[in-house]
């Protein structure tokens, strides 16, 4: 008698916890702002936070959002993607990191969030990328950190592609120091930075179609670094270009309304 209601309980335990594996499993999670992060975060039980979501979702899988809210901020150690899809998620971080991604290999893609510093003290920084192989960012608001909106500061090669991103009201815009890699920046905003608007070191970059304004420097490149630019407005900085690295133009920048040049970028032919 005694064996078998042990062999029941013991088969009751098994099961629960089978059963919170493959919930931890799902290669599609669900959020919203009457979810509960008790839930399996499926589309009829969803969760409530991303932290509470990425627990439950399988490597190289997807959060979506359900309806507008505010879901925290995020830690996040594995490929993964965050997806407002046809809603827009917020995450307040104030006195906080909103994202920090520390993924070594991963690749994360984060899509269509808000992401705000603001509050009785205002965030560190909006996005920390501290280990990938590939971090794509679009569609997202970034604003109101006292450090950086976007910071990659990274040990091993990371690729960061941003599209249709607006960083404003941060120390810097884009800060990316580390050991080599590359970014894309491309129609994106920088506007209303305290320090620089991007600041490279050690990296290649291209910058197109993307405005920088009203910053101290527009776009600063550190020692060991290039940044290529294509059809940007850079205008009423306090310094447009700003080196020690190389800056590239293609010829079609508009330049204007800063208080100085700063560096003279060489003008390279387009292919």
């Amino acid at each position: 008698m005694n064996k078998t209601f042990i062999f029941r309980f013991s088969a009751v335990l098994l099961f629960a916890f089978i059963s919170q594996l493959v919930f931890a499993q799902a290669t599609r999670t669900w959020v919203s702002g009457v979810g509960d992060d008790v839930n399996p975060c499926s589309r009829t039980a969803p969760c409530k936070t991303f932290a509470g979501a990425i627990s439950k979702t399988a490597t190289a899988g997807e959060i979506n959002i359900i309806d507008p809210a505010g879901y925290g901020a995020v830690t996040i150690t594995k490929s993964i993607t965050i997806d407002g899809n046809g809603s827009f998620g917020s995450i307040l971080a104030s006195g906080t990191t909103g994202v920090i991604i520390n993924a070594p290999g991963g690749i994360v893609t984060l899509r269509r969030l808000s992401i705000n510093g603001t509050g009785s003290m205002l965030g560190v920084n909006g996005i920390r990328i501290m280990s990938a192989k590939k971090v794509i960012i679009e569609d997202c608001f970034i604003s109101n950190f006292s450090q950086r909106g976007i910071e990659v500061n990274t040990t091993d090669s990371c690729v960061v592609i941003l599209n249709n991103v607006s960083v404003s009201n941060v120390q810097d815009g884009i800060s990316i120091s580390t050991a080599s890699g590359s970014v894309i920046i491309d129609h994106c905003n920088i506007q209303n930075i305290s320090n620089a608007g991007i600041n490279l070191s050690n990296w290649q970059a291209t910058v197109s179609n993307s405005n920088i304004s009203v910053c101290g420097v527009g776009v600063m490149a550190q020692a060991n670094t290039t940044i290529n630019l294509s059809n940007n407005v850079i205008s009423h900085n306090n310094v447009a270009l700003q080196g020690p690295g190389k800056i590239n133009s293609a010829g079609n920048n508009t330049v204007t309304g800063n208080k100085t040049q700063g560096v003279t970028a060489t003008i390279i032919k387009l292919q």
